[in-house]
């Protein structure tokens, strides 16, 4: 039997997702959905609902996966976008949380992770079109607040990240990429955008002067960017970062303009 409080967050639900919601599509709090990108293909995802005060909105967080969440189980992406939903980050600040999840072989974005000189693909590939699309959407039909919407992700949703707010830049107010890469050339675009990245001195999978570059790109055009790099780690610096003293804050304290 579906619990009361699945219930009532049907009732805010957009309709394809509550169509496919019910109480053996809900883990940790995260209810299963999908979406269909232009292409016809169909993207998994998750959305953590909060308890909504009533006539409030509450920001939003996208969490692209890494490449070992790859799949079309609907659930290995929740690795890490778990700690979003849990007490300490919801009792401190209450948010919904978007995770989806890419097919096995495909990347958020087409680069190589092992590169360090990355010029940003000329069109989106068609997963990251469908996932900022499928946020707009959610922004439109949920009390979200669109001026405290943040992108994060891991690796290979580091490169996402870097990507989602070069191309996208007056959706998000904030962003967190950890051991990813991007381009350079668009800092002049995204220096409005608080960053926060972190990566790992000894990262040998995705080099860490892929963040170094793009930090000293914001730098150089007078970007608010903050740059935690781990001296002892190799790629797995998530298990550092999202646990850093004062992201949390520093994170939801950021909001963008409104138009």
């Amino acid at each position: 039997m579906t619990s009361p409080r699945i219930r009532c967050l049907f009732s805010i639900l957009p309709v394809a997702l509550t169509a496919l919601a019910g109480a053996d599509d809900v883990v940790d709090g995260f209810i299963a959905g999908q979406t269909t990108a232009a292409n016809g293909r169909t993207l998994p995802y998750r959305l953590f609902m909060p308890r909504v005060p009533d006539q409030a909105q509450l920001p939003l967080i996208v969490h692209f996966h890494g490449a070992g969440s790859w799949g079309d189980n609907n659930t290995a992406q929740l690795g890490q976008a778990r700690r979003f939903g849990t007490s300490a980050w919801q009792s401190a600040h209450p948010c919904f949380v978007l995770a989806p999840q890419t097919p096995t072989g495909e990347k958020w974005v087409d680069l190589d992770w092992r590169k360090t000189d990355h010029a940003m693909p000329t069109e989106p590939t068609w997963q990251m079109a469908t996932v900022i699309a499928l946020t707009e959407k959610l922004i439109r039909e949920l009390p979200i607040d669109p001026t405290g919407v943040y992108v994060n992700g891991q690796s290979m949703g580091g490169f996402a990240t870097w990507d989602a707010i070069s191309r996208w830049p007056s959706l998000f107010a904030a962003a967190v990429p950890v051991c990813g890469g991007g381009d350079p050339l668009q800092a002049d675009k995204i220096k409005a955008i608080p960053v926060w990245a972190f990566h790992g001195a000894k990262d040998t999978v995705v080099p860490p002067d892929n963040s170094r570059r793009l930090v000293a790109a914001l730098q150089q055009v007078g970007a608010t960017i903050k740059y935690t790099e781990y001296p002892e780690v190799a790629h797995d610096a998530w298990n550092y970062a999202y646990d850093e003293p004062g992201l949390r804050d520093w994170l939801f304290a950021q909001r963008k303009l409104k138009k």
